[in-house]
């Protein structure tokens, strides 16, 4: 067949309608009129409806275990969390607790000192604060330990007093502690005054009474001594300053074959839960010493007068 008889167009199978760049333009302005549409008239907003209500269906289904695994972990962090929050509760509780019974013990030892302080303003002798550091080791008796010795200047025989009264003495000392021998012991007594009416009497420790209080001993059962009468230093022993309050008067016994009668006393200090104390002077150290006795001069001698 001659070159010049062949026909140069595409056969029919081959043939591809508008060019590329024709469907590429016609598309574009069919997106840019349906997209204007849809925004000034939405004219796709009932198909996208009808699309989102088939499809819910499936996305509920596609969900599911993506809610069963993000619900298990919630689960257990919250659980977690429960119990932290729980443990961290219990443990500020606790705290509150023992700030509340530190609170509780603050305010009174703030008023047990400053009935102190009002005390030590009262005595006109010196004092010296001292802290309750134990009970002595002998069960036989009672003392106490004070952390005030020989380095601070206490010296042996001083009372002790605390905010309500007098504690008991020091019998002994020791370079930086001090025994203090409570004012229950048996081997304490104490020359009173009774308040009321103006008697004096001696009040041992009698750790065997009610309480471990003390007894006023050798007091005719006529005495004249009422229950709740106080009983103070007398301050004639040289020891303790007067006026300090010792006991209060509990019980009377007066029995018919006995010409003394059995009188029984609380003390007023905190004998058992004493921590601040106060370490008076004995009365003794402040008197003057007595002025030495002149020797008697001897009369001389007249001249001539032996021969």
């Amino acid at each position: 067949m001659p070159l010049g008889t062949l026909d140069r167009s595409p056969p029919p199978f081959f043939k591809q309608g508008p060019s590329a760049l024709s469907k590429l333009m016609f598309f574009s302005a069919l997106s840019l009129f349906l997209m204007v549409a849809d925004t000034r008239f939405r004219i796709t907003q009932p198909v996208r409806a009808a699309l989102a209500t088939a499809l819910y269906p499936v996305q509920w289904l596609a969900l599911q275990p993506v809610r069963a695994v993000k619900g298990g972990s919630d689960y257990f962090i919250s659980l977690n969390q429960a119990q932290s929050s729980s443990e961290e509760a219990r443990k500020k509780l606790a705290l509150q607790s023992l700030r509340a019974s530190q609170v509780e013990q603050l305010s009174q030892e703030n008023s047990r000192l400053r009935k102190l302080l009002g005390l030590r303003e009262q005595l006109a002798t010196p004092v010296l604060a001292a802290e309750v550091l134990y009970d002595a080791a002998d069960p036989y008796t009672r003392k106490v330990i004070i952390d005030k010795g020989m380095a601070q200047g206490v010296d042996l025989g001083s009372p002790v007093v605390d905010e309500s009264g007098v504690l008991g003495q020091v019998t002994r000392v020791h370079p930086l502690v001090s025994e203090v021998t409570l004012v229950v012991d048996r081997d304490l007594a104490i020359p009173v005054l009774n308040v009321r009416t103006g008697a004096r009497s001696v009040a041992y420790g009698d750790p065997g009474a009610p309480g471990s209080g003390l007894e006023l001993r050798f007091m005719g059962s006529n005495s004249d001594v009422q229950q709740g009468d106080m009983l103070t230093t007398s301050g004639v022993d040289g020891v303790y300053p007067p006026g300090l309050p010792v006991a209060t008067i509990t019980r009377i016994e007066r029995r018919a074959e006995s010409a003394f009668a059995k009188i029984y006393c609380a003390p007023q200090a905190l004998v058992t839960g004493a921590r601040h104390v106060m370490v008076v002077k004995p009365l003794s150290s402040q008197i003057p010493p007595q002025p030495e006795a002149e020797a008697p001069s001897v009369p001389a001698k007249k001249k001539g007068a032996a021969k």
